[in-house]
């Protein structure tokens, strides 16, 4: 890679539509919603300036109509791409999917954010995690230079297989941050992505159909291509990753990456950008802990952690998300990971809608770990008195109000009036 002068000091929504740019997009249709915004907003502009050529930038009233014109335009074969966050997410799910199933190569950035009710802007996983059995292959990025490298992978992987694949970047930690990123000029991205060639194409001349009814005769096999293909993809993005790495001497993807596993007992496991938090919080302690990042949440690398993991005594399991009534998402893929190995596997929830996560709470989390002192899912930083005192006025009370309401007066974050 280039010299550390040779760095752009940038936002990391700026480094993005750099990347997605010098990727080649033919279609670009996108709705605002933060903290993405700043990356379809530098798309818009670089098409209406002419930097960005051949490209059509079509302004949406939604994001379910920002993915259904990404569908049309993946369909006529250009290549697409757009961008979400949060609610936004929602709103196209059922676009979400169609575009999966559909087998369609369309690139989408989520600017990681918490789902409502109650309201929150800030970071958490959330979002993508709503999404996870959609048939997408969903990449996280640790920092703002793999976002940018990750972008120009994912055109490749997704043409490749025929699929769409989301690019998920911790929102504001990631989208709004300023810091030195190499981004590549044109002519090796060129190198390293070829022109789109669809799998599949409307064509007038050539008429078919896509998106044909399906009835049970043949669903089961059509869904059952679309897991081999998410099984494909398990070899090929290490393949591609090792070609990036050919042109632009980094590694910046595959499907995950470790920091000091071989000779731990403990091992973090988490994905997205906290991983810098945590190993900024080993690098300070003396316990012989490692670390390992899922960067390919979807597919799921099964063999891959298995393989890194299978001599550590324990497993915690560190998201920003969790599946309420049952506890933590990633925890229970990696247990499917370690099925049948006689290792301990503890979740721990934390950063929920952009809560701080502080080394020093971490500290007590490692500590707590070795110790084997945490219980099965344990909430970073947990308020329990504010839980406890919400618990019992519900059972004191028939009319208690409103959850978050009264959550938010007791920590006194709010100034109103005074409940019971």
């Amino acid at each position: 890679s280039r010299g550390i002068n040779m760095l752009k000091q940038i936002e990391g929504s700026h480094g993005v539509s750099e990347a997605v740019a010098l990727c080649r997009p033919e279609v670009i249709c996108a709705y605002p919603i933060t903290p993405q915004t700043h990356i379809v907003e530098d798309l818009g502009a670089l098409v209406k300036s002419g930097k960005l050529k051949n490209c059509e930038y079509i302004n949406v009233e939604s994001e379910f109509a920002a993915l259904s014109v990404g569908i049309g335009s993946s369909a006529a074969g250009a290549r697409t791409y757009t961008a979400t966050a949060s609610q936004g997410m929602l709103f196209m799910a059922e676009a979400v999917y169609n575009a999966s199933g559909l087998g369609l190569p369309i690139v989408m950035t989520v600017g990681n954010r918490s789902i409502g009710a109650p309201i929150n802007i800030w970071n958490d996983q959330s979002d993508s995690m709503s999404m996870r059995d959609a048939g997408w292959i969903q990449l996280f990025v640790e920092d703002n230079q793999q976002a940018v490298d990750i972008h120009i992978q994912a055109f490749k992987i997704a043409e490749a297989l025929s699929l769409p694949v989301m690019v998920c970047m911790d929102g504001f930690i990631l989208t709004h941050a300023i810091e030195g990123i190499d981004v590549p000029d044109q002519k090796q991205v060129d190198k390293f992505l070829p022109s789109f060639v669809p799998r599949q194409i409307l064509d007038p001349e050539n008429p078919i159909s896509i998106g044909a009814m399906v009835g049970p005769e043949a669903f089961t096999e059509v869904r059952y291509l679309a897991h081999q293909k998410q099984k494909e993809a398990l070899k090929l993005i290490p393949k591609i990753n090792e070609d990036f790495k050919q042109i632009f001497g980094r590694d910046s993807g595959g499907l995950i990456s470790t920091f000091n596993v071989d000779d731990a007992d403990t091992v973090i496991v988490t994905l997205g950008s906290v991983i810098g938090t945590i190993q900024e919080a080993l690098d300070e302690q003396d316990e012989n802990i490692g670390a390992l990042t899922i960067r390919s949440f979807r597919p799921f690398p099964l063999e891959a952690i298995r393989s890194a993991l299978k001599n550590v005594k324990r497993v915690v399991v560190f998201e920003k998300c969790f599946a309420v009534g049952i506890g933590g998402i990633v925890a229970n893929n990696v247990r499917m990971a370690l099925s049948g190995a006689n290792i301990e596997v503890y979740e721990v929830i934390g950063g929920l809608g952009g809560r701080p996560i502080t080394r020093k709470s971490l500290h007590k989390l490692f500590k707590d770990a070795v110790k084997d002192n945490l219980e099965v899912v344990t909430f970073l930083d947990l308020k329990k008195d504010v839980v406890e005192r919400e618990l019992k006025r519900e059972k004191e009370l028939i009319q208690s109000g409103s959850v978050a309401e009264n959550v938010l007066r007791d920590g006194g974050v709010v100034s109103a009036a005074k409940t019971t």
